[in-house]
């Protein structure tokens, strides 16, 4: 229950926003920042992200969604390169086109309605309005059959065939490449439901490959349990999303900051949409956690979230 006086509930008024010209990113986030509604919320996410990455905090990275796809590859990489992710988790789908843009192949800004009936006579897949010919899957498959045929047979984890992925990267832009580089993990634990799934799958069918689906968990839970003031940015929801709080679980920690970039809502019961609170029930949250989730297109917010918290930890 609210037990503040009215005084306390009336002691914040809306402060309307002053846009100018020649504004930095984060000179409009300070302008939005006693504003409402998402922009009140993005605001927030930018002071809990700028604090989170200022210190010396562990941070986790869930990435979900078509972000690569989207356009928002070249972000996360620089945000590897740069030291502010330390642990990353993301989809196999994610990584399938991570890989597709590191071979000099591109996605093509296309249109949400369409006649895709006409781009399937085409060989052109559709991801809303993102297009990515046939032919890049069967250049694709060339790829990983190369790749794949280094590993031998031994035995190795995901984020160790994550790793390996990004040694045979030469790309800079490459969000595995950074990755491999800078010796952060990647997770991906629901690689079996995308292209490197369906690829390593007929890989071996003739040759030798053994990935061990669960070797990931212990690499994991110990990071979490040696994480210093562990924060967590989450782009959308869903694997990556419940991976990095299920292995904060069985650890003596909780999650000290945490921002959730989703379009979802709780009512369905889905975990993209579960908002922050919930999680505190569980305990991957602490109880005194500095937390906001800003529902709103995450190709919108993500790259002012993180722009203008570069802006801030610049100035600093």
């Amino acid at each position: 229950m609210d037990y503040h006086s009215m005084e306390e509930k009336l002691k914040n008024p809306i402060k309307q926003a002053k846009v100018t010209e020649n504004m930095s990113v984060d000179q409009l986030i300070h302008a939005i920042d006693g504003c409402a509604f998402g922009a009140g919320k993005l605001a927030d996410a930018v002071d809990i992200y700028a604090e989170m990455l200022s210190g010396k905090s562990t941070s986790f990275f869930g990435l979900a969604g078509a972000m690569v796809p989207a356009g928002m590859r070249g972000i996360i990489t620089d945000l590897i390169k740069d030291g502010y992710i330390d642990v990353l988790v993301t989809t196999g789908a994610n990584m399938v086109h991570e890989i597709v843009e590191s071979m000099g192949l591109h996605h093509y800004k296309g249109c949400s309605e369409c006649d895709d009936i006409e781009l399937k006579h085409d060989e052109i897949n559709r991801i809303y309005d993102v297009y990515l010919p046939e032919q890049y899957f069967i250049d694709f498959e060339e790829k990983m059959k190369t790749v794949l045929s280094d590993i031998g047979g031994d035995t190795i984890s995901i984020r160790e065939l994550m790793t390996h992925l990004g040694d045979h990267i030469d790309d800079k832009s490459s969000i595995l490449k950074a990755a491999a580089d800078m010796n952060v993990p990647v997770y991906c634990p629901a690689i079996q439901d995308s292209m490197i799934g369906l690829q390593a799958w007929l890989y071996k069918q003739t040759n030798p490959l053994n990935v061990d689906a669960f070797a990931d968990m212990r690499e994991m839970i110990d990071i979490c349990y040696e994480a210093n003031d562990p924060g967590a940015l989450l782009v959308g929801g869903g694997v990556p999303k419940n991976y990095i709080f299920q292995s904060m679980l069985i650890t003596h920690q909780e999650f000290n900051y945490a921002i959730q970039l989703t379009m979802d809502t709780p009512e369905t019961g889905g975990l993209s949409g579960a908002s922050l609170d919930e999680a505190r029930s569980w305990g991957k949250v602490s109880e005194t956690a500095r937390s906001v989730t800003v529902h709103s297109d995450a190709t919108i917010t993500l790259p002012i979230l993180v722009a203008a918290t570069r802006s801030r930890l610049a100035g600093r």
